[in-house]
């Protein structure tokens, strides 16, 4: 069952049936045309949906900028978010929330059209489950993966701030305040949520996983890094690593986004990675439909 309740221009609230559970998302949609292709955006941990939607910037929003250019795009919050929290308060483990998310995009896609296809955007934690998903239960024709926030190596000082209190990790979570628009504080009260304790317990064993998920993955990747990422090794050496991993995926494409934080949806520079994302999609786009005949040399 999908049901749903306006939030404003549009975006509405809709939840949907999960193997059991029930997830709330944020949909938006062109207002008079079929989607061309489906936008599924993941969020990272201590976050909900709503960090796709704007924060403090609405001309930042990837649900409103999306639907402009054509995209249905469905903010999920994650199993043990939103709606589901009450029924897991400890959430679920990577390969839980590919199962619950898998079923609720299969609902999706029986109730709505998705155009020519699903993209999953993904964020820090969402981006684990993005590679989890695409992996070992992709959904209906999967055409590609963007992701920010995400690596496969820890920085240094990061693996000791996987278990450390919330107020240590604050920092490699935002980064210097001047990244983000005065408002973002004040307004990100509304959609940051607690840690489900299976997602702090998992985290450390991230690196390992990854190389198991990676040589899996089968559809074109962009990942991006902040210029001011704290939580991961995006140096030469370890992104050179990541993209040789990848191996199946026919295009691997690593982008760095200046004055950013690890939050960058919610950053200054939110819209300008976020028209990039979907430049990437329209890539994949091209390529899927079938690159037109060239006349001429």
């Amino acid at each position: 069952m999908v049901t749903s309740l306006s939030v404003g221009p549009r975006v509405r609230r809709i939840t949907l049936d999960a193997a059991g559970y029930t997830l709330s998302a944020l949909l938006s949609a062109p207002e008079s045309t079929p989607p061309r292709a489906t936008v599924v955006a993941l969020h990272g941990a201590g976050m909900s949906a709503g960090y796709f939607d704007g924060g403090a910037q609405p001309d930042a929003s990837l649900c409103a900028l999306g639907a402009h250019l054509g995209y249905a795009v469905l903010a999920v919050d994650r199993p043990g978010y939103g709606d589901s929290a009450a029924g897991l308060p400890e959430g679920l483990d990577l390969a839980g929330q590919a199962r619950v998310l898998r079923a609720a995009l299969d609902h999706f896609d029986a109730e709505y059209d998705i155009g020519i296809g699903t993209f999953l955007l993904a964020h820090s934690f969402g981006g684990k489950l993005a590679l989890t998903l695409a992996a070992d239960a992709p959904p209906s024709e999967l055409l590609g993966l963007d992701i920010s926030g995400c690596g496969h190596r820890y920085a240094p000082r990061s693996a000791d701030l996987l278990t450390g209190p919330d107020r240590a990790r604050w920092k490699h979570n935002w980064g210097r305040l001047g990244l983000y628009p005065p408002a973002t504080f004040k307004r990100s009260a509304a959609f940051v949520k607690p840690i489900p304790e299976l997602e702090l317990r998992a985290a450390s064993d991230w690196p390992d996983v990854f190389d198991a998920l990676a040589p899996r993955v089968r559809v074109p990747v962009r990942l991006t890094f902040a210029e001011h990422e704290l939580w991961w090794r995006h140096d030469t050496d370890a992104l050179d690593d990541l993209r040789a991993r990848l191996s199946a995926a026919p295009r691997v494409v690593v982008d760095r986004q200046p004055d950013a934080g690890h939050n960058i949806s919610l950053g200054l520079t939110a819209r300008a990675y976020h028209l990039r994302a979907l430049a990437f999609f329209e890539e994949c786009l091209y390529f899927e439909e079938g690159m037109p005949e060239r006349n001429g040399p």
